[in-house]
Protein backbone atom coordinates (compact mmCIF):
# COMPACT_ATOMS: atom_id res chain seq x y z
CA UNK A 1 0.00 0.00 0.00
CA UNK A 2 1.61 3.62 -0.80
CA UNK A 3 0.91 5.84 1.91
CA UNK A 4 3.17 8.60 0.41
CA UNK A 5 -0.66 10.61 -0.10
CA UNK A 6 -0.55 10.62 3.81
CA UNK A 7 2.47 12.09 4.15
CA UNK A 8 1.32 14.72 1.94
CA UNK A 9 -2.12 15.27 3.58
CA UNK A 10 -0.51 15.97 6.74
CA UNK A 11 2.08 18.36 5.78
CA UNK A 12 -0.97 20.41 3.90
CA UNK A 13 -2.95 20.09 6.80
CA UNK A 14 -0.11 21.75 9.17
CA UNK A 15 0.73 24.01 6.68
CA UNK A 16 -3.17 24.98 7.44
CA UNK A 17 -2.76 25.24 10.82
CA UNK A 18 1.08 27.00 11.11
CA UNK A 19 -1.09 29.93 8.75
CA UNK A 20 -5.04 29.52 10.83
CA UNK A 21 -3.05 30.09 14.13
CA UNK A 22 -0.10 32.13 13.27
CA UNK A 23 -2.13 35.72 12.18
CA UNK A 24 -3.71 35.29 15.42
CA UNK A 25 -0.44 35.90 16.64
CA UNK A 26 1.50 39.21 16.93
CA UNK A 27 3.02 40.26 13.70
CA UNK A 28 1.38 37.15 12.15
CA UNK A 29 -0.49 39.30 9.70
CA UNK A 30 2.32 41.09 8.00
CA UNK A 31 4.28 37.66 8.34
CA UNK A 32 1.79 35.87 6.34
CA UNK A 33 -0.01 38.85 4.07
CA UNK A 34 3.09 41.02 3.16
CA UNK A 35 6.41 39.07 3.96
CA UNK A 36 5.35 35.54 2.63
CA UNK A 37 3.73 36.79 -0.43
CA UNK A 38 6.43 38.94 -1.97
CA UNK A 39 9.32 36.14 -1.03
CA UNK A 40 6.97 33.60 -2.92
CA UNK A 41 6.40 35.49 -6.19
CA UNK A 42 10.32 36.41 -5.92
CA UNK A 43 10.90 32.73 -5.05
CA UNK A 44 8.94 32.08 -8.41
CA UNK A 45 10.48 34.14 -10.61
CA UNK A 46 13.85 33.41 -10.31
CA UNK A 47 13.64 30.01 -9.99
CA UNK A 48 11.39 29.49 -13.05
CA UNK A 49 13.85 31.70 -15.46
CA UNK A 50 16.77 30.06 -14.03
CA UNK A 51 14.78 26.84 -14.95
CA UNK A 52 14.22 27.52 -18.27
CA UNK A 53 17.37 29.14 -18.93
CA UNK A 54 18.88 26.35 -17.97
CA UNK A 55 17.24 24.23 -20.59
CA UNK A 56 17.86 26.34 -22.99
CA UNK A 57 21.71 26.36 -22.31
CA UNK A 58 21.41 22.81 -22.81
CA UNK A 59 22.88 21.44 -26.36
CA UNK A 60 20.16 19.88 -28.84
CA UNK A 61 22.84 19.49 -32.01
CA UNK A 62 19.98 16.60 -33.49
CA UNK A 63 16.33 16.50 -34.64
CA UNK A 64 14.70 14.27 -31.61
CA UNK A 65 10.52 15.40 -31.67
CA UNK A 66 8.34 12.18 -31.56
CA UNK A 67 6.70 11.58 -34.47
CA UNK A 68 3.55 10.02 -35.20
CA UNK A 69 3.27 10.14 -39.07
CA UNK A 70 4.67 9.94 -42.11
CA UNK A 71 7.64 12.47 -42.85
CA UNK A 72 8.04 14.82 -45.58
CA UNK A 73 9.72 12.70 -48.35
CA UNK A 74 8.55 12.07 -51.93
CA UNK A 75 6.08 14.40 -53.71
CA UNK A 76 3.77 11.82 -54.27
CA UNK A 77 3.96 10.25 -50.69
CA UNK A 78 1.50 12.87 -48.37
CA UNK A 79 3.07 13.29 -45.06
CA UNK A 80 1.74 14.31 -41.63
CA UNK A 81 2.03 18.29 -41.10
CA UNK A 82 0.88 17.93 -37.68
CA UNK A 83 2.27 15.15 -36.02
CA UNK A 84 5.27 14.69 -38.34
CA UNK A 85 6.09 18.21 -39.15
CA UNK A 86 8.83 19.79 -41.24
CA UNK A 87 7.58 23.54 -41.31
CA UNK A 88 8.07 25.86 -38.62
CA UNK A 89 4.61 26.57 -39.39
CA UNK A 90 3.65 22.87 -38.60
CA UNK A 91 5.97 22.88 -35.25
CA UNK A 92 3.56 25.94 -33.93
CA UNK A 93 -0.07 24.23 -34.94
CA UNK A 94 1.45 21.20 -33.34
CA UNK A 95 2.45 23.20 -29.92
CA UNK A 96 -0.74 24.81 -30.08
CA UNK A 97 -2.44 22.14 -30.20
CA UNK A 98 -0.41 20.49 -27.38
CA UNK A 99 -0.32 23.09 -24.87
CA UNK A 100 -4.08 24.56 -25.47
CA UNK A 101 -5.98 20.55 -25.87
CA UNK A 102 -3.25 18.38 -24.57
CA UNK A 103 -3.54 16.68 -28.10
CA UNK A 104 -0.80 13.86 -27.28
CA UNK A 105 -2.81 12.77 -23.72
CA UNK A 106 -6.01 12.83 -25.93
CA UNK A 107 -4.85 9.93 -28.40
CA UNK A 108 -2.99 8.33 -25.08
CA UNK A 109 -4.32 5.06 -24.61
CA UNK A 110 -3.83 2.01 -21.84
CA UNK A 111 -3.28 -1.62 -22.19
CA UNK A 112 -5.07 -4.21 -19.75
CA UNK A 113 -4.94 -7.96 -19.61
CA UNK A 114 -8.78 -9.72 -20.28
CA UNK A 115 -10.23 -12.90 -20.19
CA UNK A 116 -6.85 -14.46 -18.87
CA UNK A 117 -4.03 -13.63 -21.14
CA UNK A 118 -5.96 -11.65 -23.80
CA UNK A 119 -4.73 -7.78 -24.09
CA UNK A 120 -7.00 -5.18 -24.65
CA UNK A 121 -6.35 -1.47 -25.49
CA UNK A 122 -8.61 0.97 -24.75
CA UNK A 123 -8.62 4.75 -25.24
CA UNK A 124 -7.72 6.40 -21.55
CA UNK A 125 -10.27 9.49 -22.64
CA UNK A 126 -11.22 9.86 -18.80
CA UNK A 127 -7.88 11.17 -18.18
CA UNK A 128 -7.81 13.52 -20.89
CA UNK A 129 -10.81 15.01 -19.75
CA UNK A 130 -10.07 15.46 -16.41
CA UNK A 131 -6.51 16.83 -17.00
CA UNK A 132 -8.21 19.29 -19.56
CA UNK A 133 -10.70 20.67 -17.36
CA UNK A 134 -8.27 20.78 -14.41
CA UNK A 135 -6.14 23.05 -16.25
CA UNK A 136 -8.51 25.16 -18.05
CA UNK A 137 -10.34 25.93 -15.05
CA UNK A 138 -7.55 26.72 -13.05
CA UNK A 139 -6.07 29.31 -15.59
CA UNK A 140 -9.37 30.84 -15.42
CA UNK A 141 -9.46 30.72 -11.97
CA UNK A 142 -5.96 32.47 -12.23
CA UNK A 143 -7.21 35.06 -14.58
CA UNK A 144 -10.34 35.88 -13.45
CA UNK A 145 -8.35 36.62 -10.04
CA UNK A 146 -6.43 39.10 -11.74
CA UNK A 147 -9.25 41.59 -11.14
CA UNK A 148 -7.56 42.16 -7.74
CA UNK A 149 -4.49 43.19 -8.72
CA UNK A 150 -5.80 45.68 -10.89
CA UNK A 151 -7.89 49.05 -11.26
CA UNK A 152 -10.00 49.91 -13.62
CA UNK A 153 -10.60 46.16 -13.69
CA UNK A 154 -10.46 45.11 -17.83
CA UNK A 155 -13.47 45.09 -19.76
CA UNK A 156 -11.97 41.36 -20.78
CA UNK A 157 -11.75 40.40 -17.14
CA UNK A 158 -15.11 41.53 -16.29
CA UNK A 159 -16.72 39.69 -19.62
CA UNK A 160 -14.43 36.38 -18.15
CA UNK A 161 -16.36 36.67 -15.04
CA UNK A 162 -19.38 37.40 -16.30
CA UNK A 163 -19.27 34.09 -18.55
CA UNK A 164 -17.57 31.95 -15.62
CA UNK A 165 -20.91 33.15 -13.33
CA UNK A 166 -23.75 32.42 -15.75
CA UNK A 167 -25.67 30.52 -14.12
CA UNK A 168 -26.36 32.65 -11.28
CA UNK A 169 -27.21 30.17 -9.01
CA UNK A 170 -27.26 30.90 -4.89
CA UNK A 171 -25.96 34.12 -3.94
CA UNK A 172 -23.55 35.26 -4.78
CA UNK A 173 -23.25 33.43 -8.15
CA UNK A 174 -21.64 30.28 -8.69
CA UNK A 175 -18.54 29.98 -10.38
CA UNK A 176 -18.13 27.24 -12.46
CA UNK A 177 -14.07 27.61 -12.46
CA UNK A 178 -13.83 27.28 -8.84
CA UNK A 179 -16.45 23.98 -8.28
CA UNK A 180 -14.62 22.62 -11.75
CA UNK A 181 -11.04 23.00 -10.71
CA UNK A 182 -12.06 21.39 -7.64
CA UNK A 183 -14.00 18.52 -8.73
CA UNK A 184 -10.78 17.85 -11.86
CA UNK A 185 -8.11 18.11 -8.87
CA UNK A 186 -9.98 15.34 -6.77
CA UNK A 187 -10.34 12.90 -9.52
CA UNK A 188 -7.02 13.19 -10.15
CA UNK A 189 -6.06 12.56 -6.71
CA UNK A 190 -8.71 9.12 -6.87
CA UNK A 191 -7.25 8.09 -10.01
CA UNK A 192 -3.69 7.54 -8.28
CA UNK A 193 -5.24 5.86 -5.49
CA UNK A 194 -7.47 3.79 -7.59
CA UNK A 195 -5.08 2.56 -10.77
CA UNK A 196 -2.73 0.17 -8.61
CA UNK A 197 0.09 0.60 -11.11
CA UNK A 198 0.00 4.27 -10.92
CA UNK A 199 -0.51 4.60 -7.15
CA UNK A 200 2.62 2.58 -7.14
CA UNK A 201 4.94 4.59 -8.94
CA UNK A 202 2.92 8.04 -7.34
CA UNK A 203 6.02 9.82 -4.75
CA UNK A 204 4.99 12.17 -1.73
CA UNK A 205 5.69 15.04 -4.40
CA UNK A 206 3.00 13.98 -6.81
CA UNK A 207 0.00 14.23 -4.29
CA UNK A 208 1.48 17.57 -2.63
CA UNK A 209 0.48 19.50 -5.25
CA UNK A 210 -2.78 18.24 -5.49
CA UNK A 211 -3.94 18.27 -1.80
CA UNK A 212 -2.31 21.89 -1.92
CA UNK A 213 -4.67 22.72 -5.00
CA UNK A 214 -7.66 21.44 -3.01
CA UNK A 215 -6.90 23.53 -0.02
CA UNK A 216 -6.69 26.43 -2.55
CA UNK A 217 -10.24 25.43 -3.88
CA UNK A 218 -11.83 24.78 -0.49
CA UNK A 219 -10.25 27.67 1.16
CA UNK A 220 -11.56 29.82 -1.94
CA UNK A 221 -15.37 28.71 -2.11
CA UNK A 222 -15.63 28.78 1.57
CA UNK A 223 -15.06 32.33 1.50
CA UNK A 224 -17.17 33.26 -1.24
CA UNK A 225 -19.84 31.33 -0.65
CA UNK A 226 -19.93 30.95 3.63
CA UNK A 227 -17.79 32.74 5.54
CA UNK A 228 -18.61 35.83 3.03
CA UNK A 229 -15.45 37.95 3.71
CA UNK A 230 -14.92 41.57 2.53
CA UNK A 231 -13.96 41.86 -0.73
CA UNK A 232 -13.48 45.51 -0.75
CA UNK A 233 -11.21 45.22 2.00
CA UNK A 234 -9.25 42.21 0.20
CA UNK A 235 -9.25 44.56 -2.72
CA UNK A 236 -7.51 47.34 -0.84
CA UNK A 237 -4.79 45.02 0.62
CA UNK A 238 -3.86 43.51 -2.98
CA UNK A 239 -4.07 46.39 -4.81
CA UNK A 240 -1.30 47.76 -1.68
CA UNK A 241 0.44 44.70 -2.53
CA UNK A 242 1.05 46.22 -6.41
CA UNK A 243 1.63 49.74 -5.24
CA UNK A 244 3.84 48.67 -2.15
CA UNK A 245 1.95 50.64 0.12
CA UNK A 246 0.66 48.05 2.24
CA UNK A 247 -2.44 48.02 4.19
CA UNK A 248 -3.53 45.50 6.12
CA UNK A 249 -7.11 44.95 6.20
CA UNK A 250 -9.70 44.47 9.16
CA UNK A 251 -12.54 42.08 10.01
CA UNK A 252 -10.80 39.74 7.88
CA UNK A 253 -10.09 36.29 9.15
CA UNK A 254 -7.64 33.78 9.08
CA UNK A 255 -9.02 31.66 6.36
CA UNK A 256 -8.04 34.21 3.87
CA UNK A 257 -4.49 34.29 5.13
CA UNK A 258 -4.81 30.77 4.70
CA UNK A 259 -5.97 30.93 1.77
CA UNK A 260 -3.11 33.25 0.36
CA UNK A 261 -0.49 30.89 2.32
CA UNK A 262 -1.49 28.16 0.06
CA UNK A 263 -0.97 30.04 -2.90
CA UNK A 264 2.24 31.58 -1.59
CA UNK A 265 2.99 27.89 -0.89
CA UNK A 266 2.19 26.88 -4.51
CA UNK A 267 4.12 29.49 -6.51
CA UNK A 268 7.21 28.77 -3.94
CA UNK A 269 7.59 25.03 -4.64
CA UNK A 270 6.22 26.03 -8.37
CA UNK A 271 10.05 25.76 -10.18
CA UNK A 272 11.42 23.00 -8.40
CA UNK A 273 8.32 20.44 -9.00
CA UNK A 274 6.82 18.49 -11.87
CA UNK A 275 4.26 21.73 -12.31
CA UNK A 276 7.49 22.63 -14.02
CA UNK A 277 6.28 21.04 -17.55
CA UNK A 278 4.18 24.52 -18.12
CA UNK A 279 7.70 26.26 -18.88
CA UNK A 280 8.83 23.20 -20.29
CA UNK A 281 6.49 21.93 -22.96
CA UNK A 282 7.85 25.31 -24.99
CA UNK A 283 11.58 24.27 -24.17
CA UNK A 284 10.90 20.39 -25.03
CA UNK A 285 13.18 19.66 -28.32
CA UNK A 286 10.51 16.39 -29.07
CA UNK A 287 7.64 19.33 -29.67
CA UNK A 288 9.38 22.44 -30.88
CA UNK A 289 11.57 21.19 -33.88
CA UNK A 290 10.95 20.29 -37.41
CA UNK A 291 11.52 17.19 -38.85
CA UNK A 292 13.78 18.31 -41.95
CA UNK A 293 16.44 15.54 -41.52
CA UNK A 294 15.60 14.62 -44.70
CA UNK A 295 15.87 17.45 -46.28
CA UNK A 296 18.95 18.95 -44.55
CA UNK A 297 22.37 17.44 -42.71
CA UNK A 298 22.28 18.64 -39.11
CA UNK A 299 25.54 18.64 -38.11
CA UNK A 300 26.61 18.84 -33.97
CA UNK A 301 28.28 22.04 -33.83
CA UNK A 302 29.51 21.35 -30.27
CA UNK A 303 32.25 18.48 -32.00
CA UNK A 304 35.57 19.48 -31.25
CA UNK A 305 38.44 17.43 -32.11
CA UNK A 306 39.10 13.98 -30.72
CA UNK A 307 42.67 11.89 -30.72
CA UNK A 308 41.21 8.45 -31.25
CA UNK A 309 42.48 4.75 -31.53
CA UNK A 310 41.41 3.46 -34.43
CA UNK A 311 40.65 -0.36 -34.61
CA UNK A 312 43.78 -0.72 -37.79
CA UNK A 313 45.91 1.28 -35.25
CA UNK A 314 44.72 -1.08 -32.80
CA UNK A 315 45.58 -4.31 -34.43
CA UNK A 316 49.25 -3.06 -36.12
CA UNK A 317 49.57 -3.10 -32.06
CA UNK A 318 48.80 -5.59 -31.04
CA UNK A 319 48.88 -8.43 -34.50
CA UNK A 320 51.57 -10.59 -33.08
CA UNK A 321 49.74 -11.14 -29.86
CA UNK A 322 46.12 -11.43 -31.30
CA UNK A 323 47.68 -14.26 -33.62
CA UNK A 324 49.36 -16.07 -30.69
CA UNK A 325 45.75 -15.94 -28.72
CA UNK A 326 43.95 -17.29 -31.78
CA UNK A 327 42.06 -14.09 -32.42
CA UNK A 328 40.94 -12.77 -36.24
CA UNK A 329 42.88 -10.25 -37.76
CA UNK A 330 42.42 -8.52 -40.92
CA UNK A 331 45.97 -8.40 -41.72
CA UNK A 332 47.94 -11.33 -41.27
CA UNK A 333 51.64 -10.81 -40.01
CA UNK A 334 54.21 -11.11 -42.45
CA UNK A 335 56.56 -13.73 -42.45
CA UNK A 336 60.07 -12.49 -41.34
CA UNK A 337 62.61 -13.25 -44.10
CA UNK A 338 65.00 -16.60 -43.91
CA UNK A 339 68.49 -15.65 -42.34
CA UNK A 340 71.59 -15.69 -44.70
CA UNK A 341 73.29 -18.74 -44.71
CA UNK A 342 77.05 -16.50 -42.66
CA UNK A 343 80.24 -18.60 -44.37
CA UNK A 344 82.26 -20.12 -41.96
CA UNK A 345 85.49 -18.50 -41.15
CA UNK A 346 88.50 -19.98 -42.76
CA UNK A 347 91.61 -21.02 -40.46
CA UNK A 348 94.67 -18.29 -40.45
CA UNK A 349 97.54 -19.63 -41.94
CA UNK A 350 100.31 -19.83 -39.48
CA UNK A 351 103.09 -18.59 -41.41
CA UNK A 352 100.81 -15.34 -42.46
CA UNK A 353 101.06 -14.85 -38.51
CA UNK A 354 104.30 -15.02 -38.23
Amino acid sequence: MNLNYLYSLIVVIVLFLLAYVGVALPGGKTLFGVIIPYLAIITFIVGFCLRVVGWARLPVPFRIPTTCGQQKSLPWIKSANIDNPSTTGGVILRMILEIVFFRSLFRNTKCELKEGDKLSYEWEKWLWMGSLAFHWAFFTVLVRHMRFFLEPVPACLQLLDKLDGFLQIALPGLMLSGAVLLAAVIFLFLRRLWIPHVRYISLASDFFPLFLIMGIAITGILMRYFTKVDIVGIKEFTMGLVTFNFHIPEGVGGLFYTHLFFVSILFAYFPFSKLMHLGGIFMSPTRNLTTNSREKRHANPWNYPVKVHTYQQYEDEFREKMVEAGLPVEKMPEPEPPEEPVAPEEPEDSEEKE
